[in-house]
């Protein structure tokens, strides 16, 4: 296997920029393979799932290379180079190379693999966090199914085909999928592609969106006709996949804090043609208010750590900082607080979450049921979905119904 130094230039140019510059490493990657128009499949591969992978084992890397932050190029190539050994590439006699200690490389990675710390390559904060809310064992399975490679989950827009219908035309792309048991909605590729490029895509039959996301919409019991309010849409992947369930009869209000997130979700809608979303940004109390006890369904998909979605996310393991979690749980309880007065009598709520923590999910709802607002509902069921039992992101959705 060899390595290509252009190849090479841009995941190290990658890297500076996600690492020191603070920049979201999805929005990189996307700059990156649009650098060479000349690039194959292989080509784009080999850029994309390499930055991927230095920042999922950055910790790991950093430890063996010997650096520290802030990573100057040299301290980028030191850990390139321990990505490449631990990968079996034989190092080229570029400059960057010279003195790289492959030996001591593999025996260092030998000795750090012990300490999971290190092998799953988080913070010590992150470590400790996980054992106190999961216990050492469900935490060590967690963690080590968050670290492998997201798989690309297609979700089929039923307003205009099958599953069935859109696996054969996707076929016919040269794209192999299967379907998943228990995910009515759901076709997982057998090899990663990018998908945004096909006409069945730009065609609006399918959206990408993970198998667990996709349980939250039917866990609401969305019906056609009713009157949704889906009230963090966020770009709106759970409304889009509402807005089929509900065959586009009745009513789904998208809310959410910022615009270009609406915007965003309005030109998803079109491509998807979903036409019974209305759009609200929640600039005030009063675009809550003047929905107080109108709804028959509203879904609360509220902000949190991502800790159930890292295997998507890899850099959010150094963004993430142990303040924003806790700060975040009383943004949680202010939400449900809120968002859940929308709810008519009779009518119903999901309060999700893509965390696995259960202070930010069943402690959130258990405190909200103790609350004046939270008395007038009744606790129907929960789902606890974890990465190292599912395969798929860590969720968590409660159902609660508004007495009558």
């Amino acid at each position: 296997m060899r390595l290509h130094r252009n190849l090479v230039f841009t995941v190290i140019d990658s890297l500076n920029a996600i690492f020191n510059e603070g920049e979201y490493a999805d929005k990189v990657v996307a700059r990156a393979l649009k650098k060479d128009k000349r690039w194959g499949s292989a080509d784009r591969k080999f850029v994309a799932e390499t930055i991927y992978e230095i920042v999922r084992w950055k910790r790991l890397y950093a430890e063996i290379a010997e650096v520290k932050e802030p990573y100057d190029r040299d301290n980028l190539w030191r850990m390139f180079a321990v990505w490449a050994v631990l990968r079996g590439y034989n190092l080229p006699d570029w400059k960057y190379f010279e003195d790289t200690p492959v030996r001591r490389i593999k025996g260092r990675f030998d000795e750090l693999s012990k300490i999971r710390k290190y092998r799953e390559s988080i913070p010590d904060w992150m470590d400790e966090l996980g054992v106190k809310e999961l216990g050492e064992q469900k935490w060590e399975k967690e963690i080590a199914a968050q670290n492998e490679q997201a798989q690309v989950i297609l979700r089929v827009n039923t307003l205009k085909t099958t599953k069935e219908k859109l696996r054969n035309i996707l076929m016919d792309s040269g794209i192999d999928t299967l379907f998943i048991k228990e995910y009515p909605d759901a076709l997982v590729l057998k090899e990663r592609a990018n998908v945004f490029l096909t006409q069945a895509f730009k065609d609006g039959l399918f959206e990408v969106q993970d198998a667990s996301s996709q349980l939250v919409a039917r866990f609401l019991e969305v019906e056609p006709g009713m009157r949704v309010v889906d009230t963090c849409a966020g770009a709106g992947g759970k409304t889009l996949h509402m807005a089929s369930l509900m065959e586009n009869k009745g009513q789904l209000i998208a809310m959410d804090l910022y615009e270009s997130k609406l915007k965003q979700l309005k030109l998803r809608a079109k491509r998807n043609s979903a036409f019974n979303i209305e759009y609200r940004i929640i600039d005030s109390t009063k675009v809550i208010k003047k929905l107080h006890e109108k709804a028959d369904r509203v879904l609360i998909d509220a902000p949190c750590s991502g800790l159930g979605v890292l295997k998507r996310n890899p850099d959010s393991k150094w963004k993430l900082q142990p303040e924003f979690v806790e700060n975040i749980k009383k943004t949680q309880a202010e939400v449900l607080e809120s968002y859940s007065k929308i709810v008519k009598p009779g009518g119903k709520l999901v309060y999700a979450t893509c965390s696995v923590l259960p202070s930010e999910n069943q402690e959130q709802v258990q405190h909200f049921l103790s609350t004046e607002t939270g008395k007038q509902f009744s606790f129907i069921k929960d789902h606890k979905v974890l990465a190292s039992e599912s395969g798929f992101d860590g969720f968590y959705m409660a159902l609660l119904e508004r007495k009558k």
